[in-house]
């Protein structure tokens, strides 16, 4: 495993970290899940992701017990506030101070820690002033619960004006978590260099699309059983954007330049976002503990400048590069 600096700070983290949106609590079994964590901490990855929404706060609850009987000082644990959590009343959605609050305090006991490594606005939220928001985190912060801020989907705008607010009050905004994959590269005309100016790094979510780079999802057949294509429980609707045969013909053709480089498809595509110098960290999800290991893989590979290429020439129709998707992300008005 290489470990690499989360934006301008002294904080390090794994190249590779471990998520469980769509998984723990939902579609794997808490034994199995607790096997993939266990596969992750052996395979030498330290950063584990979760949010208090995945699973309506189950995830947060499975990744804490299997984690229990770790070194905590040798862990990174990452979790999200904004989604509607619990009986999802008024105050249980967004970015609020009581929100804010009330969810950081839920989130160390699900996860059994006295501190959360970095704490992420999950999205950006219209309602709630920018500045209450940032002061809760701050307040987070010296209180010693928080160590470290980041934010997930916000746009180059957004993060401008939150890191400033995060200056005037004395901390740090160091991260933000986008989906980012070869095929959907939006942050690239304007998130990342912003990020670059404001000391920020990218950890990434999704880099092999939902598993669509994994190349096991072929054009004009049914998905495979089991797979999150076939997920009722969100994984088909957040698969379906690419579950047409002219992306999956082209994913096909990268099968070649994956057996090349000596990587499987999906280590493929966790390394190729880890050549964006501003990605600190890519997310792997695994419903098997086997799944983790080929992901790993990735860590550490320096894929050449005529490969890279090659990626490109082959996808490049079906890119998706518009830097507004950015905005779409997150809800102008809250869900509940």
């Amino acid at each position: 495993m290489r470990f690499r600096y989360l934006g301008n700070s002294g904080f390090k983290i794994s190249e590779i970290t471990y998520g469980n949106w769509l998984t723990h609590g939902s579609q794997v079994e808490n034994d199995q899940a607790t096997a993939c964590v266990r596969a992750a901490l052996d395979a030498g990855i330290t950063t584990f992701d979760t949010a208090d929404v995945y699973a309506n706060t189950k995830a947060e609850t499975v990744l804490g017990q299997a984690l229990q009987g770790q070194r905590r000082e040798s862990l990174e644990i990452f979790t999200k506030v904004f989604g509607p959590t619990g009986p999802k009343g008024h105050n249980d959605v967004g970015l609020s101070r009581k929100h804010i609050m009330e969810s950081a305090h839920a989130s160390l006991r699900r996860l059994q820690t006295d501190y959360i490594d970095l704490y992420q606005a999950h999205r950006f939220d219209y309602e709630t002033p920018l500045e209450e928001t940032m002061q809760a985190f701050a307040d987070l912060v010296r209180q010693g619960k928080v160590l470290y801020l980041g934010v997930s989907e916000w746009t180059a705008d957004q993060l401008r004006i939150g890191a400033a607010l995060a200056k005037e009050l004395g901390v740090q905004l160091i991260s933000n978590q986008p989906q980012y994959s070869a095929l959907w590269r939006v942050i690239e005309g304007e998130v990342v260099p912003t990020s670059r100016e404001l000391g920020i790094s990218q950890i990434v979510w999704s880099p092999i699309a939902q598993g669509v780079l994994t190349g096991k999802y072929l054009p004009g057949q049914q998905p495979p059983a089991g797979s999150r294509a076939t997920d009722d429980k969100g994984g088909a609707n957040m698969i379906r954007r690419w579950m047409r045969d002219d992306v999956l013909e082209r994913v096909q053709q990268l099968k070649p330049i994956a057996a090349d480089a000596g990587l499987s498809m999906a280590a493929l595509a966790v390394a190729w976002v880890l050549q964006n110098d501003n990605v600190a960290s890519a997310i792997i999800g695994a419903s098997r503990p086997e799944q983790v290991a080929d992901n790993v893989a990735a860590a550490g590979v320096t894929l050449p400048a005529d490969v890279m290429a090659q990626i490109d020439e082959v996808l490049d129709p079906v890119v998706e590069r518009d830097p507004a998707r950015t905005l779409e992300s997150s809800p102008k008005q809250r869900e509940a």
